[in-house]
């Protein structure tokens, strides 16, 4: 057995165990694990600190899930996107590819929580329906393959699901979405790096949400997949009492980018059951925006976005930066919120409007005088 699967072996994954570790009401912790798993790896739990802390925030069950009654099972609208069992296909050319029930973790504001864990649901048996779906749409030129996590198969299934993928001709482009780095880094080793270096061009999309989480160990997990010549980016989930705080959402960035990942994604929390109590408002989203652009390095800077309600898909939100706009000038501010004006080009400013040309009044000529101003012949 690998490391990494011993390490797995000994999780938190039963209520008991849960309420043990953590000091908390068994009979609570039961009832929250009735409508969502709990499993939390012994290498996350070590880097929780304090109870209720970012971390702890995270992966441990709060009774806050069963009060609150807003948020839906499936707010994405996947399963309306979803041909098949495996597959949720809503962009024109790519789509999404779920191939593992199983976690190494399971985060408490998981947009996929009606389905993570349960194997009924995400079920090997369609990755095959999956793959011919794939096969016989030529549009689909990139396919993201996700979960659960991907990671947490065996090298030899995962190879063996790359491998079909690649020799599809139309899939140009292969991305993996894993949280394993930070919740299980032990995971990733020389010889999983090697195998997923085949399959270029492939990038792995990775989930960190807060500083703590980018220890010693997760950034030799992450060293191997970029030795391995993969582009990384990292999707952080906007979370209350995790990363609300502009100062510490910046300092993720920065050492995400010291571990060579590049941010690519922070998402407003979806709108899930049993999640209000982790939401932030999309003011804070914009407030956590203006902390990172100019302030820090734009490769730090991602795209800050909703992925909509209703399947609707992902639409980015800025601070407003453009104070106004007309055909003479832009008016602006930046990071310090200072104004400045831009000129637009006057080629392309409208022409104005012409008027029609005023005719000359020429004296008119009486048929009685010739040009000489003469009197009247006859």
């Amino acid at each position: 057995m690998d490391d990494w699967s011993q390490i797995a072996r000994g999780s938190l994954r039963t209520p008991d165990q849960v309420a043990c570790a953590f000091d908390l009401d068994v009979a609570e912790v039961r009832r929250i694990s009735r409508h969502f798993k709990t499993l939390i790896t012994p290498y996350y739990a070590g880097l929780i600190k304090t109870k209720g802390d970012p971390i702890y925030r995270q992966v441990v069950p709060d009774p806050a899930e069963l009060v609150e009654h807003s948020g839906v099972s499936d707010p994405l609208a996947e399963d309306h996107d979803s041909p098949v069992p495996s597959v949720v296909h809503r962009y024109p050319d790519r789509l999404l590819f779920l191939v593992s029930h199983r976690c190494a973790s399971y985060c408490r504001f998981c947009t996929r929580k009606r389905k993570v864990g349960d194997p009924k649901k995400i079920h090997p048996k369609a990755i095959e329906e999956g793959l011919e779906y794939i096969r016989t749409h030529e549009e689909i030129r990139d396919v993201i393959v996700s979960g659960g996590d991907p990671l947490m198969l065996s090298d030899a299934r995962l190879e063996y699901i790359l491998t079909r993928l690649r020799a599809i001709p139309h899939v140009e482009i292969l991305r993996i979405g894993t949280r394993v780095p930070c919740f299980l880094p032990q995971r990733v080793t020389p010889k999983l790096a090697a195998m997923l270096r085949k399959f270029h061009p492939l990038f792995v999309n990775v989930h960190f949400n807060h500083p703590d989480e980018l220890t010693p160990e997760a950034n030799q997990a992450l060293g191997l997949l970029a030795d391995a010549g993969i582009p990384l980016g990292c999707q952080t989930v906007l979370l209350k009492g995790v990363n609300d705080d502009p100062l510490v959402m910046r300092r993720l960035m920065q050492k995400l980018l010291m571990a060579r990942v590049r941010p690519y994604y922070i998402y407003q929390a979806d709108y899930v059951s049993g999640t209000d109590h982790l939401r932030t408002t999309v003011q804070k989203g914009i407030e956590v925006m203006e902390a990172l652009r100019g302030w820090t390095s734009g490769l730090a800077v991602p795209y800050y976005c909703i992925d909509a309600p209703g399947g609707g898909g992902k639409i980015p939100l800025l601070p407003k930066y453009i104070q106004s706009i007309s055909d003479e000038q832009v008016v602006m501010r930046n990071f310090e919120g200072e104004t400045f004006v831009y000129p637009q080009p006057k080629s392309d400013r409208p022409a104005p409007e012409k008027k029609a040309p005023r005719k000359e009044r020429r004296p008119s000529i009486s048929p009685c005088y010739d040009l000489t101003g003469l009197p009247p012949i006859g």
